[in-house]
């Protein structure tokens, strides 16, 4: 078989194909894209210098990956900044380790600030919206300044576009819309157990959701080639019950809208997925899943769910980004790389990654132990 690109190679196996060997597509979405600029992290985060797309793009050829690009974090309407709200960005602190940031308005000529947070690390991913008093920070800031020098980013119905034709054959571009998590913080838990009349109207507004944004998707003048229906931690939140409940009728419709044109739909959840997978593959028309994380981190073993579901749905993982990626050696990663690809590629429909998102400082040699191997023992 003649050698495919790297777009071809993941378009071939969502579509239910053979290609000419096992895709590597790597889950490194933040830490490695930030690490590789060489910069510190609140350049990308808070500066947007690069942008993370960039820097992701960046890291995908610096690795001769086949990119599974999933965009999340785009703003493709001009709603995802605060700044669309009113909100301005002050910096209220400073240090060699750290930028902290807290958003403020004017209300009727009175400043009004929020009771949170965001902290923008050097070397490291930032946090949100981290209460002050968690920080050790009053109310209101008794210095604070601008933030300036923030490089303005690429927004509207053209992103898409650009963005495809910058990854170019490097891999593929996924776009949000909808999400398997309906429930991921404490306050949301609460709020599911103190308003039970809610929960059906809650579902409902999923599915409104998902329709208009699938409608002004498909007015954009490039369509992504997949779209991401998932949510980190599905069932580390919620019980398979309220999954079922709040989140399962709007993935449903997402993937129902998504297949009757003719786009692969995605759902990544880390944690236990095991229930999860056999949920997408026996009642969706899911296309690919992902990150099928084994213990402990997860609960999924990567030859059962190949035999279980294997001819029903794209399976993507699986390897350790902690006990193997970061800690392990390279010849302990191809070990692992050959093992995963006997117990999944047979048939195709199998696409290695990684438990998870892989952290800041996983080798160098680690990661191109793992897409040396695929592709030489992955062929077909």
């Amino acid at each position: 078989m003649a050698s495919m690109t790297p777009r071809e190679r993941l378009l071939t196996v969502l579509s239910g194909g053979v290609p000419d060997c096992v895709p590597v597509s790597p889950d490194f979405s933040n830490m490695l894209p930030c690490r590789l600029t060489g910069k510190p992290f609140w350049d990308i985060y808070l500066y947007n210098d690069p942008p993370l797309w960039r820097a992701y793009i960046d890291c995908a050829n610096h690795y001769d990956v086949d990119a599974f690009f999933e965009a999340y974090y785009i703003d493709l309407f001009g709603d995802r900044q605060p700044e669309a709200f009113g909100w301005e960005r002050f910096i209220i602190a400073r240090d060699e380790s750290r930028i902290v940031t807290q958003l403020s308005r004017l209300e009727d000529g009175k400043r009004v600030w929020q009771p949170t947070a965001d902290v923008f690390r050097v070397a490291d991913s930032p946090g949100y919206r981290i209460p002050l008093e968690k920080l050790g920070f009053p109310p209101e800031p008794e210095r604070y300044e601008p933030v300036e020098g923030v490089k303005p980013d690429m927004v509207g119905p053209d992103v898409v576009g650009r963005i495809k034709e910058l990854l170019g054959d490097r891999g593929i571009v996924g776009i949000g819309l909808a999400g398997t998590l309906a429930l991921g913080n404490p306050e949301a838990i609460y709020n599911y157990y103190d308003n039970p009349d809610k929960h059906e109207e809650w579902a409902q507004q999923r599915i409104d959701a998902v329709e208009e944004k699938f409608r002004r998707l498909m007015e954009f003048p490039v369509k992504p080639d997949f779209f991401l229906c998932g949510g980190s931690g599905t069932l580390v939140f919620q019980t398979v019950g309220i999954f079922r409940q709040l989140a399962l009728p709007a993935v449903k419709r997402a993937i129902e809208l998504a297949t009757s044109v003719g786009i692969p739909t995605h759902v990544h959840s880390c944690g236990p997925e095991a229930a999860l997978v056999k949920i997408m593959a026996e009642e969706t028309d899911l296309t690919v899943i992902d990150p099928l994380e084994e213990p402990p981190m997860g609960d999924c073993d990567l030859a059962e769910m190949k035999r279980l579901y294997g001819d029903k749905i794209v399976l993507k993982g699986n390897l350790s980004t902690t006990g193997l990626m970061l800690r392990g050696s390279a010849d302990d990663v191809r070990a692992t790389v050959r093992r995963c690809i006997d117990a999944a590629a047979e048939g195709g429909g199998y696409i290695l990654s990684t438990g998870d998102q892989l952290g800041r400082d996983t080798p160098e040699e680690n990661m191109r132990a793992m897409v040396e191997t695929c592709r030489e023992y992955g062929q077909y």
